[in-house]
């Protein structure tokens, strides 16, 4: 069961009490942006609501550099418990439908959702997903900077060792102690497959092109990108300043339930800016309308799955009716996966967001994406965040939450010019009701923007379930923005 390093006691308790877990290796701390952040502590209070667990194993990373209470007889270091053990252990045999990984994915009210891998399920697809779509060779280094305690921090484990390759983990933060030290670490490691994210790749680009042209990423043969759809302005400069224009930028999207990926880019398939060279084999995936018919190209609907397959979940964990709920009762006979999809004339296909963060204007559904795609082309934003707020005349209301790049004014003149940009692109329907200006977006630990959360904290609504949220003091900025009318 992989948890997110920087949970704190009340995400951690609720995880590890609902997983019924026994045992928890941890560190004793890690660092933060330079600053040492105690790991330990945190898991002894979130275990006053965890009765299960039995038995803590902490490794000794800070050591003296913070404090690590420890109780007898449930708390053991891990360096005192291995040094006695013999250099080889025989490999417990497990059926290959038996539970292998519990991982959790925050649901959009309530619990988290607990997904369930099989020992089969893991290794089957994955392996088909990197071997065979992403071409993983046996002579590649992995990397896709990223916390352990989501579905990449698996993967990462996973896809190196199954196909006898390498992987590289990083500690810390891309840019952190200097702006350029992920593109250092690729260079310096001789990184040869690099995941990323357009969070990252957003955050990147407000450093400029000039710590990025000096370092030699001669190495890198594939790249991909996954955590939520791209807009135009970032994948152009990834693909220009980071592929060079030559490498293969492989789009893929898929989830934790379902094992690993739905759509793929592959170094086979037709690319085109933001999009996915098609379905994963054996998915059965489809883009339909609410009625469960198949869309035509160029028409908007739920991205599905008309068949089970071997990475699929087999539940969720403790609660079968909220999994027949969430996932197959919405049109009967199909999972649908809860994004909103496209397909264009040359078989690209497209994520558009999360289909409950569509937007209803005049009676047009408009996926985020399209409209962000507009405000991040004025080359005036970091990375922006449109939510649909009610409007008794049209439906819904726009409302853009936008971080601004260092050096430009947030004042008048650049809410004008993003207003005009989404009004050219999309028509006077689109103009928006506020821009709100901000330091940042809420996100979660694999960085997705949360815009539930956005649009709950500038209605007043409730947000529902925020353990995944790796920055609430955001959240409390975009509330008093409500309060003031900023």
């Amino acid at each position: 069961m992989p948890l997110f390093s920087g949970f704190g006691p009340e995400p951690l308790a609720l995880r590890l009490a609902d997983g019924g877990a026994r045992a928890v290796i941890t560190s004793d701390g890690a660092w933060r942006r330079g600053k040492p952040g105690a790991m330990k502590a945190v898991l002894d209070e979130a275990l006053r609501s965890a009765p299960t667990v039995e038995h803590v194993i902490v490794v000794r990373y800070l050591g003296e550099g913070v404090e690590t209470p420890m109780t007898p007889g449930r708390d053991h270091w891990w360096h005192e418990r291995v040094a006695p053990q013999p250099p080889e252990a025989r490999t417990e045999e497990m059926g290959a439908s038996d539970p292998a990984v519990l991982i959790y994915t925050s649901g959009t009210t309530g619990k988290p959702k607990g997904a369930v891998w099989t020992h089969i399920s893991n290794v089957a697809k994955m392996s088909l997903d990197f071997g065979v779509c992403l071409d993983f060779k046996p002579e590649d280094r992995f990397f896709f900077m990223s916390d352990m305690g989501w579905m990449v921090g698996p993967m990462s484990a996973m896809v190196p060792s199954m196909f006898g390759g390498s992987v590289l983990l990083a500690e810390g933060a891309p840019d952190y102690p200097d702006t350029a030290r992920l593109w250092r670490l690729i260079q310096d490691h001789r990184v040869t497959f690099l995941g990323v994210s357009p969070t990252l790749v957003r955050g990147m680009m407000r450093y400029g092109d000039e710590a990025l042209a000096c370092h030699d990423l001669s190495s890198v043969r594939i790249t991909c990108s996954s955590g939520e759809p791209w807009t135009d302005t970032p994948w152009h400069w990834f693909f220009d300043h980071v592929c060079k224009r030559r490498l293969p930028l492989l789009n893929i999207s898929g989830g934790t339930e379902v094992g690993c990926l739905i759509l793929t880019g592959t170094v086979h398939h037709k690319l085109k800016p933001c999009s996915f060279g098609g379905p994963v084999p054996g998915m059965g995936a489809d883009v339909v309308d609410e009625a469960g018919r198949s869309c035509p190209p160029g028409q908007v609907g739920e991205l599905v799955l008309r068949q089970t397959s071997i990475g699929l979940t087999k539940s969720l964990w403790r609660d079968d009716q909220r999994y027949v709920e969430s996932y197959w009762n919405v049109i009967p006979g199909l999972w649908v996966h809860g994004d909103f999809a496209q397909r264009d004339a040359d078989g690209c296909w497209y994520i558009l967001g999360r289909s409950d963060d569509t937007i209803k204007v005049s009676g047009k559904r408009t996926g985020p994406s399209e409209l962000e795609n507009l405000l991040m082309k004025t080359e005036k934003l970091v990375e922006c965040a449109v939510v649909g707020v009610p409007d008794e005349l049209k439906g819904s209301a726009i409302v853009c939450v936008c971080v601004a790049r260092p050096g430009v004014a947030t004042d008048a003149a650049l809410k004008s010019e993003l207003s005009r940009a989404l009004v050219a692109g999309m028509g006077a329907s689109y103009r928006p009701r506020r821009i709100v200006f901000a330091r940042d977006l809420p996100k979660t630990r694999n960085l997705k923007v949360m815009r539930r959360v956005v649009r709950a904290a500038l209605t007043g609504g409730s947000a529902g379930d925020l353990s995944a949220l790796v920055n609430p003091d955001v959240v409390e900025e975009l509330r008093a923005s409500r309060l003031a009318g900023a």
